[in-house]
């Protein structure tokens, strides 16, 4: 394959900082630049489920996400064509019916949980970072974005992250640091690696404006 982009991956657990460490990345970059694509949109499709199976399933375990639509369509990307990603509802457990257009970008950025997971996304990665932060500071951030967010009551989640979000976390998560070519600790604060990171994206981008 002729890659047109080049892709970042960025991991860490959940409320690690991932999205504030994405913004800081591609901040200083021009609009159509940069793309970021959360894995979180390639959670399987549940509609043939009923509701309450649904609600039963681990959604923090690699076989509920669409690793090979996912790797499809980043690779369609980094060939220089556009691409529909999808929507997702985390209310019900579904992709929704529209689609995201999106077109090719000099970086791409795949952020969530387990971007490092799967290697043959690894394979397509330039860059694999993993964002790093104490368990207690994650889990604060997650309960306050998941009632926000996603109307979920606090018992709801502190029992889902004590269920599921936390051994799956020590299960499959944070094992995947070891293929990070950078851990970075304190998220978007860590002014120092988000600098080195944005001079190798720029070392890399002109050889792959051509």
């Amino acid at each position: 394959m002729t890659k047109k982009s080049i892709l970042i991956g960025i991991a860490g657990g959940t409320g690690s900082g991932k999205t504030s460490v994405s913004h800081e990345i591609v901040k200083e970059f021009k609009t159509g630049e940069v793309a970021v694509i959360q894995l979180d949109s390639y959670y399987k499709d549940l509609a043939h489920m009923s509701f309450e199976e649904r609600n039963k399933q681990n959604f923090d375990h690699p076989e509920a996400m669409d690793f090979e639509l996912l790797h499809n369509h980043l690779s369609t990307l980094m060939k220089g064509e556009s691409t529909n990603i999808p929507c997702y509802d985390f209310g019900s457990h579904t992709r929704k019916e529209e689609s995201e257009l999106i077109e090719p970008h000099h970086v791409l950025v795949l952020e969530g949980i387990l971007a490092l997971w799967d290697s043959l996304l690894r394979d397509l990665m330039d860059i694999k970072l993993f964002v790093e932060t104490p368990d207690d500071i994650r889990f604060i951030r997650r309960l306050t974005r998941d009632r926000v967010e996603r109307e979920r009551t606090t018992q709801s989640v502190i029992d889902q992250y004590l269920h599921t979000v936390r051994p799956m976390h020590k299960q499959f998560v944070e094992p995947t640091k070891i293929y990070a070519d950078l851990i970075i600790p304190e998220g978007g604060r860590n002014t120092v690696a988000i600098d080195l990171i944005r001079t190798k994206i720029k070392s890399i981008l002109p050889n792959k404006r051509a």
